[in-house]
């Protein structure tokens, strides 16, 4: 579908997750999982990083507030926090959905391994909701394929 929100990475990076559950089960750490979906990643051949920190700007002025540092940052474009708990709390969810809307980032997964069924959650916040966007342009030259409109 054209109107889906960067489809080919995100079925693979789908697909990586569910290859790590249906390998591994639950109730291992988010560590344990971390690594399993490296590897998977790698199989999937989709570039990613750990540990990425990203900078999180002001909504009014689009100054740099801090760093949020997710679990994998893929092909560039795609957030990825994992969490292994009994329940996805609607703290993970929020906090998710804030570092979306005040970075440049518009897709993240939030993905729970020790629910009871594998709960992944795919959210997108994208970059023309934004009103800082445009002023970071400006400041920061950002290249328009790294900022979409």
């Amino acid at each position: 579908n054209k109107n889906l929100l960067e489809p080919e990475p995100c079925y693979r990076i789908q697909g990586a997750i569910y290859n790590v559950a249906n390998k591994y089960g639950k109730g291992l750490k988010e560590q344990i999982y971390q690594k399993a979906l490296a590897e998977e990643f790698t199989k999937q051949g989709l570039k990613f990083e750990q540990q990425k920190h990203i900078n999180i700007y002001s909504l009014d002025t689009g100054k740099s507030l801090g760093v949020y540092v997710p679990d994998f940052v893929i092909e560039d474009r795609v957030i990825i926090e994992i969490k292994s708990s009994n329940f996805t709390t609607r703290q993970d969810i929020n906090q998710q959905h804030s570092y979306l809307k005040a970075s440049i980032y518009e897709i993240g997964y939030l993905t729970n391994f020790g629910t009871p069924k594998l709960d992944i959650r795919r959210s997108i916040y994208t970059n023309d909701r934004k009103p800082f966007i445009a002023l970071l342009r400006k400041a920061t030259n950002i290249h328009e394929s790294r900022i979409r409109d």
